[in-house]
């Protein structure tokens, strides 16, 4: 059985999938809004699963293949599917195997880059630099793991231009969402023994190593995409570019590509009404 959570709400089914290093918990405030509207779940990705192992996974197609099954556990034959990041890829890349299976797809700042920038980090790859030329992996197996007060990394987090777009209020769920209380070498949470990582650092820094790379088929199909689809990207994204936006929409012109102002990559975060208003808009056009 594919782990996932059930969020409740009522409406058509809505799926949502979370980002690489940050749990569903994160994104608390939008998943709130949707139940409103939706009858919410959302599938795990494997680095949230049980005694998962990050050398497992060579690319991103596995994870694609675990939401069709969920959708085929569920017994779900039309649902509008959500996701931010790599959730945004393993939904498309679910979408292009089994196009029925959605009613629709909003696209929040997906991992897509153009053709060129692929074949680079194929080379770095090749030439077995892949874990040094990538931006983000180093910085993920660094990251702290385990905090005494979460009141603390608010203060140093505040101070972070990464989060200049986030309110107090959303950052501190962000911060929550991230971390659970630590339970040590027993079985057990203790106050004493503060906080720690959801999300595995190694299996962070795994995500990062084996994405893009093997990405050429959303190149090849996204043209003969038939389904109602949004992108809403952060205006000061570093992720999903303008430049990659016009290529989607040379593409094919029915993809609806949304900027929002004042967000970067983690647009859902910080700016959860607006991501819903948005969202709410496009399905009640096209639904």
């Amino acid at each position: 059985m594919i782990p996932f959570i059930d969020y409740g709400g009522e409406g058509a089914p809505l799926h949502f999938l979370h980002a690489n290093g940050y749990p569903p918990n994160c994104y608390q405030p939008l998943i709130e809004r949707f139940k409103v509207q939706h009858q919410i779940f959302g599938m795990l990705l494997r680095p949230l699963w049980i005694d998962s192992k990050p050398e497992e996974i060579q690319d991103w197609n596995p994870f694609s293949e675990d939401l069709i099954q969920l959708l085929d556990e569920r017994k779900l034959d039309s649902a509008i599917g959500v996701g931010h990041s790599i959730g945004a890829i393993v939904t498309l890349r679910a979408a292009f195997k089994q196009p029925d299976r959605f009613r629709a797809l909003v696209l929040l700042d997906p991992v897509l880059f153009p053709r060129y920038y692929m074949a680079e980090w194929n080379l770095a790859r090749t030439f077995g630099v892949g874990g040094r030329a990538h931006p983000l992996i180093t910085g993920a197996l660094k990251r702290r793991r385990e905090f005494d007060d979460l009141n603390k990394v608010f203060e140093g987090y505040r101070k972070r231009n990464i989060f200049r777009f986030f309110s107090d209020e959303n950052l501190h769920i962000l911060i929550k969402g991230m971390t659970r209380p630590n339970i040590g070498d027993s079985r057990e949470a203790s106050p004493q023994r503060g906080f720690e990582l959801v999300y595995s650092p190694e299996w962070e820094a795994r995500i990062y190593y084996t994405g893009i790379w093997h990405d050429w088929d959303l190149w090849k199909n996204i043209h003969r995409l038939e389904i109602p689809t949004l992108i809403i990207r952060g205006a000061e994204t570093d992720t999903f570019w303008e430049s990659t936006a016009r290529l989607v929409q040379k593409k094919n012109r029915k993809i609806k590509i949304v900027a929002l102002e004042k967000s970067t990559h983690l647009l859902p975060m910080e700016k959860p009404d607006e991501v819903f208003e948005i969202t709410e808009s496009f399905l009640k056009d096209v639904l």
